[in-house]
């Protein structure tokens, strides 16, 4: 028996007609584009994501400064006491050994704020700033104590270059 080979293509299709020259460049053109526009968006997307990183490291960043500025807020009352009871200590017993151990307390206490980068603010003797005092109090003085701070009620304190707490002070008028 012998075969017979028949044209690949069936005899109700029509054959494949070849592109021309024009249509191939057309084409090639239109897929050159669609690169071009697709490395841009890829690199649009690389921008993106290095900046929504970028971005997400800053607000942990600052998450954790003010996590840590929420703490040492709550322990300035503390260390506030702490320093009024050192103010009022007796004569009598300021050579007692176990209040060098407080006042060694007082001074770690101060050491650990100040390694966290708090810092108290300067008041008496200064410009009133309502950035950085609270007014709370005035006080009749001369001209040249007009509109500076003239005590400190409750000592203020920084981190960094963000007021932590602002000082309470009495001004001059």
């Amino acid at each position: 028996m012998t075969e017979e080979v028949k044209n690949s293509t069936p005899e109700h299709e029509e054959p494949l007609a070849e592109p021309s020259i024009d249509e191939l460049e057309q084409r090639i053109a239109a897929l050159e584009l669609e690169s071009e526009e697709n490395k841009a968006n890829w690199l649009r997307s690389v921008a993106d994501f290095k900046n929504y990183k970028r971005r997400t490291e800053s607000e942990r960043e600052e998450l954790i400064r003010n996590a840590g500025a929420g703490l040492l807020l709550k322990l300035l009352p503390v260390l506030d006491d702490l320093g009024r009871a050192m103010a009022h200590v007796p004569a009598e017993i300021d050579n007692n050994p176990w209040l060098s151990g407080v006042k060694q307390v007082q001074r770690k206490f101060e050491m650990l704020l100040e390694g966290a980068g708090v810092q108290p603010i300067t008041a008496v003797g200064e410009e009133f700033d309502p950035n950085f005092h609270e007014a709370v109090m005035y006080d009749e003085a001369g001209e040249d104590q007009a509109n500076k701070v003239v005590e400190e009620l409750q000592r203020g304190y920084k981190l960094g270059e963000k007021v932590l707490r602002p000082t309470m002070v009495k001004v001059g008028k």
